[in-house]
């Protein structure tokens, strides 16, 4: 049986393909498009389907959408249609100001916005871009697939619990929104997965902290990043601001007063004006509510659900301080965070969710629970993130004679990598399959050595960064707890470790202001060559660590094919391109 999962509601449209329980393929469409996070800001263009995505993971099983027993679209606008019916004749308020707007509703674009996603079959049947393969043609809207909307919260969830290594655990999702809830809380037992609270619109942590990012004078609901790196360098001088408008209640609920940010810090900042302390201060803050409000939920959660697991997605899991805030304070022995965390990860969260439901149906007992058609351990753990597309050196060989350019074939990519990186040179890495998320995790990232503390800010400036970033550290598994704190196995760069203080001055490009780095640690069954590359730079300088950032540069999302490769590389100032078993240099 195969699943397809879509993500398309907000942003971050994504694809992915589940075939009896074990996940085929997954891709975010802007790696295929060129558009960062995939689509414009809000309001949101719901009816643009991620048909690039779509077709590569069509493409990776080779079927064709034809071939596909069940889509399942991560979200369902019909808990927000009030007392309209599925079976009913659906008429929309498609004129806003002519109807008053739900409360639940947060604009006038709203009832477009579900328009567009109660049509999603259609779109998918009638708006296949003309240049895109045979794959995706010859179906209707109602099928031969048969189609299910999934509640946003219930995918975030499934994404989070379904892949991770626990057979038990609780489940918390945090986010911007989904249909109503913006924070919600299960418990899974097996493949049983029971979200039985929420919290509702409009009292969203994710929220504030979109709206304090674009008071910042960065994108909302994509650059938050950049604020939990500022927060580094600043003090809690706003703190009482927050807390007297985040309110705690109880059984996990909590209520957000309206928050007045002119009048409290003032005109917002200008988009790429100066930073001053300020802003600093505001966003360290942030942070810092956030963390100490999410323990209190967590210690909630930890009441209801007597495990010593938790499973985490939703767009503020991606937080790694907060997340290890919760790893060092909280009540549960092992976290779990979903690498594609944001919306993207729905996508997987949706087809994992209805592939486990379609196949107790298929069973013939629903009574019955999945593990009992299911053999074996389970086909949907995330070992790794690779679930992307990959080109082998045949294909990338043939484009790049065609591209008349200068390369040569390495002999020992490992030991050959090593040389330039030990150097000081900064080397663009494509291979293998790409990530599926937004980290790169060493199949398309661009490294560095970390020896030299002057190698942040140059990096910084070859992706057209700001100064304040900084830079994560990739290290061999079974090295990190000698290079950082309490370090374990992360293999997804979703917690802070700090750097241990007799190694900081070997290592410093990757420890961040506040003494703490963001790890991946790396083992040679999750990505073979990159684990022998860490080892190759180990045994020429003693340190098993490197510098690893995307490979992209500003404006642009992570490079996908070898066209994408080479016109990053030839468009920065980096020096070195490994891609496959060929490396060009630049003279």
């Amino acid at each position: 049986m195969y699943t397809l999962g879509i993500n398309a509601a907000f942003h971050d449209p994504a694809a992915c393909l589940v075939h009896d329980g074990h996940i085929v393929a997954a891709a975010e469409d802007e790696r295929f498009t060129h558009i960062k996070h995939g689509k414009r800001p809000t309001p949101f263009t719901a009816y643009e389907l991620p048909f690039h995505a779509i077709e590569y993971c069509l493409q990776e099983a080779d079927i064709t959408l034809k071939d596909v027993d069940h889509i399942a679209y991560s979200f369902d606008p019909f808990l927000l249609l009030g007392d309209y019916s599925r079976n009913a004749e659906i008429t929309l308020p498609l004129e806003p100001s002519a109807h008053p707007i739900p409360e639940q509703w947060l604009g006038a674009w709203d009832p477009l916005f579900l328009s567009s996603i109660v049509n999603a079959p259609r779109h998918l049947s009638g708006g296949i871009p003309h240049h895109l393969g045979k794959r995706l043609r010859g179906i209707r809207f109602n099928g031969p697939f048969k189609w299910h909307f999934v509640p946003h919260h219930v995918a975030h969830a499934a994404s989070a619990y379904y892949p991770s290594p626990f057979r038990e655990a609780a489940v918390l999702c945090l986010d911007g929104r989904g249909e109503l809830a913006c924070t919600s809380y299960g418990e899974g037992t097996g493949d049983e997965l029971n979200m039985f609270r929420d919290v509702r619109l409009p009292h969203s942590l994710g929220l504030v902290y979109e709206d304090i990012t674009r008071h910042l004078g960065f994108l909302h609901s994509s650059d938050e990043y950049k604020v939990m790196a500022l927060a580094s360098s600043g003090k809690p001088v706003y703190r009482k601001q927050f807390e007297e408008r985040i309110q705690l209640g109880k059984k996990g609920k909590y209520t957000i007063a309206p928050l007045q940010l002119d009048e409290w810090f003032g005109p917002a900042r200008e988009r790429g004006g100066p930073l001053e302390q300020k802003h600093f201060d505001l966003a360290h803050s942030l942070q810092k509510v956030l963390e100490v409000t999410v323990l209190e939920l967590i210690r909630w959660l930890k009441s209801e659900v007597p495990s010593d697991n938790l499973c985490m997605a939703g767009g503020v899991a991606l937080n790694c301080v907060m997340n290890s805030y919760l790893r060092d304070n909280g009540p549960f022995h092992n976290i779990w965070v979903q690498p594609a965390a944001g919306d993207a990860g729905t996508a997987l969260g949706a087809a994992l969710w209805i592939d486990r439901r379609e196949r107790i149906v298929s069973s013939g007992d629903s009574a019955a629970p999945v593990a009992a058609v299911r053999t074996g351990v389970n086909p949907s753990i995330m070992h790794h993130a690779l679930l992307g597309p990959a080109y082998g050196n045949e294909e990338i060989e043939e484009f790049l004679k065609w591209s008349k350019l200068r390369y040569r074939r390495m002999n020992n990519v490992a030991e050959e990598t090593a040389e330039l990186l030990e150097q000081d040179k900064v080397i663009g890495w494509f291979q293998g399959r790409m990530e599926f998320g937004p980290r790169a995790l060493g199949a398309r990232s661009i490294l560095a050595s970390p020896i030299h503390a002057e190698m942040q800010s140059r990096l910084n400036e070859i992706k057209d960064r700001e100064d304040f970033r900084p830079v994560a550290p990739a290290v061999i598994e079974e090295e990190a707890s000698q290079w950082f704190a309490n370090a374990g196995r992360s293999p997804f760069m979703l917690f802070v470790n700090d750097v241990l203080p007799y190694k900081a001055d070997t290592i410093p490009a990757v420890r961040h202001i506040d003494g703490t780095a963001r790890i991946q640690t790396v083992n040679r069954d999750q990505h073979p060559r990159y684990y022998d590359l860490l080892r190759a730079f180990q045994k020429r300088t003693g340190v098993p660590v490197l510098v690893n950032t995307s490979f992209n540069t500003r404006g642009e999302p992570i490079v996908c094919t070898p066209r994408d490769a080479v016109e990053c590389f030839w468009t920065s100032p980096l020096d070195a391109l490994i891609i496959g078993d060929f490396c060009l240099e630049k003279i």
